[in-house]
């Protein structure tokens, strides 16, 4: 089919190509041949009268005007595949759907599991990739290269989004870390040795270091991890100390001999909300509000910050702190966000 002079089918080559940045990947990808996928190169290149794409070894670099094409392309076939190619209806328990949620292992570790469960009951053959955080989730968003990102709503861009949870930031150490058997003070806070968590594929900072930085606070790092997983590991048998969310720390805390700290003051910052956000080409998506209905079920059964606050402060009088807690406000608006406006 044509458009003032233009093969449309040309268009799905030209994205593969932007997207996988190797002839053969695209090729495959989109299942043509590498001869068909060389005369169709040669077709673009002469339709818009420029290369569209140099070769840096086995990578394709796209000029300038390739890259001006690339947003417009892919808004354009997502929503034709959106809008005209998807079923009006979906059956969670018929569909085999891939949703691409990009997430740390502290929210798989303390929600997502959940998600992953129900839905084996409730829609056993849909699928999940769980993908770390990347340097741009904004972009990949704004193309659909993931149905999902779920991180605190301080970082988040323009993409429609709701609060799933709120939680605070905590200290945590070694069972026998004598260091943590008082009240911290925020200049030995800094002083001790330090087990912090890098992002592995990402420049995005953690909480703790997205406050310290913003403040022109330094701490003293002597182990650096790549997943708050490996935190509780790195500190037994140590004095140092390191800081995840408390709802983190509580889930960890049931294998392993943990010591939980409040963090002083001027550290912690207020509580932080998780959020979910999704494409906006998404918002009427059957499938996107299926799993966005029920990823605010689940979050809507965790306990409430303060009760678990609370439980901690029973246990040992020396945790209390007071958080602000969701209004009920607050979650109105996050199920108003499900819907499409």
């Amino acid at each position: 089919m044509r458009f003032k002079g233009l093969d449309l089918n040309l268009l799905v080559v030209l994205d593969a190509l932007m997207r996988e940045r190797k002839v053969t990947a695209a090729a495959r990808s989109i299942n043509l041949s590498q001869p068909a996928m060389s005369a169709a190169v040669a077709r673009l290149r002469a339709y818009f009268n420029d290369e569209l794409f140099t070769m840096n070894g086995r990578e394709l670099i796209l000029t300038p005007r390739a890259d001006g094409l690339a947003p417009a392309v892919r808004d354009a076939l997502l929503h034709i595949q959106l809008s005209i190619i998807s079923p009006d209806a979906f059956n969670p328990a018929q569909s085999d759907r891939l949703f691409r949620i990009m997430l740390s292992d502290y929210i798989t570790l303390v929600f997502f599991r959940k998600i992953v469960e129900r839905a084996a009951q409730e829609a056993p053959a849909v699928r999940f990739e769980c993908l770390p955080i990347c340097d741009d989730p904004e972009e990949l968003l704004r193309r659909g290269d993931v149905d999902f990102l779920i991180m605190p709503e301080v970082f988040m861009s323009k993409h429609p989004r709701a609060a799933l949870f709120e939680d605070k930031l905590v200290g945590v150490g070694c069972g026998t870390n004598k260091q943590l058997s008082e009240p911290l003070t925020f200049e030995r806070y800094l002083c001790m040795g330090h087990v912090v968590l890098k992002f592995r594929h990402t420049r995005q900072p953690t909480m703790e270091e997205w406050y310290l930085l913003e403040h022109g606070f330094e701490r003293r790092i002597e182990v650096v991890v790549q997943g708050f997983s490996l935190i509780p590991p790195v500190l037994s048998g140590t004095n140092r100390i390191g800081t995840m969310p408390l709802r983190l720390a509580q889930h960890f805390a049931k294998a392993t001999p943990l010591r939980i700290v409040q963090l002083p003051p001027p550290l912690p910052p207020p509580a932080f909300t998780e959020a979910v956000q999704w494409p906006e080409l998404h918002n009427s998506d059957p499938a996107s509000m299926w799993m966005r209905e029920m990823m605010l079920q689940e979050a809507s059964r965790l306990a409430p910050l303060p009760e678990i606050i609370e439980r901690l402060g029973h246990a040992d009088p020396t945790f209390r702190f007071l958080v602000p807690t969701a209004t009920s406000k607050s979650r109105a608006k996050s199920r108003k966000m499900l819907s499409p406006t």
